[in-house]
């Protein structure tokens, strides 16, 4: 899974991308300093792990791993190829989900595109250019589809041209896909389109390190916050300059400067953790002497799917699965004590595996 670091140039993006991976993305103080999309895997900081190894009694831990991508500053006219438009939407068009960093500082030294600062108007150009992209799109489908739809009457034909100008009306009132209330049998009928706007999105906003103390003190973010809440979107609050020099610190010291503000997380773990649940996505263990690993599943998985995470011939030879809750394993202090306090239940290949469950799973040889 792969989420995408999009937003005007010169709000930050490369420079959350470098704290989120200490690589060093180029960050400069002018447009399209990113043009080829920098990528990276991060871990998921998941404590369960060191607690699971410390009972396994080994010491190599492999974390779950989140994708992100940071892709080149988008301008408005994009949809219309301005600003090397259409390679950036292109990009796009490859993640899961969204982070669009705006910008809620003031700072003469660094400039903004449009040479003001408000994030809702900045949002609202991003947002706008992945709309009419989307409009292209789907005008594209209707135009592909429609005369055989009518004359054919193939049932998904017509289905789909249905959804096609369901989903146009909702595009040129300039609302997102998003809004657009789809079954799950649409969301799949669909999934070929490749949306922009029907991705899962986060916004962050920028800010400056004095905003830490009381950061409703800042009006930029008080605004953008105001905004965001009526449509239940989520908003991380970041000083991202602040957050790549504490990507460098030890985890002592960033806990001892994450103190100092009364926060026990910092804002990129927050970031990681939020747009990995943003997807739908959960984590189980495997647990033995060898390693302690978290593997990601998509909620509503089976056992044999998760299984097949590992290998693809483990879903195919699936025979059944040992699954302890990670509760259970701790309170019991261990797979032995827990099979012995019966808390390891036998599942089958349709059980429904939960987050935090800790598997042995059983194949044919």
């Amino acid at each position: 899974m792969k989420a995408g670091i999009v937003g005007l140039p010169n709000v930050g993006k490369s420079t959350l991308f470098n704290a989120l991976t200490l690589n060093e993305a180029e960050a400069c103080n002018y447009a399209f300093t990113t043009i080829e999309p920098n990528m990276a895997i991060v871990k998921l900081n998941d404590p369960r792990l060191e607690v699971l190894s410390k009972l396994a009694n080994t010491q190599k831990i492999v974390p779950a791993t989140f994708t992100f991508v940071d892709i080149a500053g988008l301008v408005r006219g994009a949809s219309k190829g301005e600003g090397l438009g259409n390679k950036f939407l292109a990009n796009i068009r490859e993640v899961d989900a969204i982070v669009h960093v705006v910008r809620c500082f003031e700072d003469n030294n660094i400039v903004h595109v449009h040479n003001k600062i408000d994030p809702i108007s900045d949002l609202q150009t991003i947002n706008l250019e992945l709309i009419l992209a989307d409009l292209q799109t789907v005008d594209n489908v209707i135009n592909r589809i429609g005369k055989r739809a009518k004359n054919s009457g193939d049932k998904d034909l017509i289905k789909e041209f249905e959804i096609a100008q369901r989903v146009k009306q909702f595009l040129e009132e300039e609302k997102s896909a998003r809004e657009v209330e789809l079954t799950d049998d649409e969301k799949v009928m669909i999934k070929s389109w490749q949306l922009l706007s029907a991705k899962p999105i986060i916004y962050v906003a920028n800010l400056k390190q004095s905003d830490l103390e009381n950061i409703e003190k800042n009006q930029h973010y008080k605004t953008l916050k105001e905004f965001l809440d009526k449509t239940n979107d989520i908003l991380i609050p970041i000083c991202v300059s602040l957050e790549y020099e504490l990507s460098k610190f030890e985890d002592y010291e960033k806990k001892e400067f994450l103190a100092e503000y009364n926060l026990t997380q910092s804002g990129l773990d927050n970031l990681i953790q939020k747009s990995f649940y943003l997807l739908d996505q959960s984590t189980y263990f495997t647990a033995g002497v060898i390693e302690v690993r978290a593997w990601v599943f998509k909620n509503g998985m089976n056992a044999a799917e998760c299984a097949g995470i590992i290998h693809t011939d483990f879903e195919k030879k699936f025979v059944k699965a040992e699954v302890i809750s990670y509760e259970d394993y701790v309170d019991c202090g261990g797979e032995k004590q827990a099979h012995e306090s019966g808390k390891m239940h036998l599942e089958g290949k349709n059980y429904i595996m939960k987050d935090g469950d800790v598997c042995y799973f059983k194949v044919a040889k």
